[in-house]
């Protein structure tokens, strides 16, 4: 058992991920939904603390400013990427999530790209091409686990 935390750029192909490996019977959760995230794009610290403190076989996902601080609380950081490319046009399309629609925001997106995935890659243990398919990617966390 192990505690792994998934990040990445929008369209990386997180959440798809994390849904697979729910459906396998992990426990996930994804932080981008039920307030994990709090303004200024940062978890809430004891909650995720208090998550952490009671699980050690669980899947985190997401990608936020203060997420290095529970680096050392995770056995494994797993940065998914893609190809900027491949990540606009996922956003684009995804039904899931309004997030990457406007040109405003796939421009944000492409700066992010610039800018926070080298800091992720530096913080991750594992990379993983997202453009693999998802059972793939799957097999990989598993393993981690």
């Amino acid at each position: 058992m192990a505690r792994v935390l998934l990040t990445g750029m929008s369209g990386a192909g997180k959440s798809t991920l994390l849904e697979e490996l729910a459906r396998r019977g992990r426990l996930t959760v994804d932080t981008d939904d039920d307030g994990w995230t709090l303004p200024g794009s940062v978890w809430d610290e004891d909650r995720m603390s208090e998550l952490l403190g009671r699980h050690d076989d669980v899947v985190v996902s997401g990608t936020v400013a203060n997420q290095g601080r529970f680096y050392d609380r995770f056995d494994h950081v797993v940065l998914l990427s893609a190809p900027v490319e491949v990540l606009i046009e996922r956003v684009a399309t995804r039904t899931n999530n309004p997030y990457g629609r406007s040109a405003d925001q796939q421009a944000e997106i492409r700066q992010y790209v610039v800018d926070v995935e080298p800091l992720l890659r530096r913080g991750a243990t594992v990379e993983l091409d997202g453009r693999l398919p998802v059972g793939e990617l799957t097999d990989a966390i598993e393993a981690l686990l």
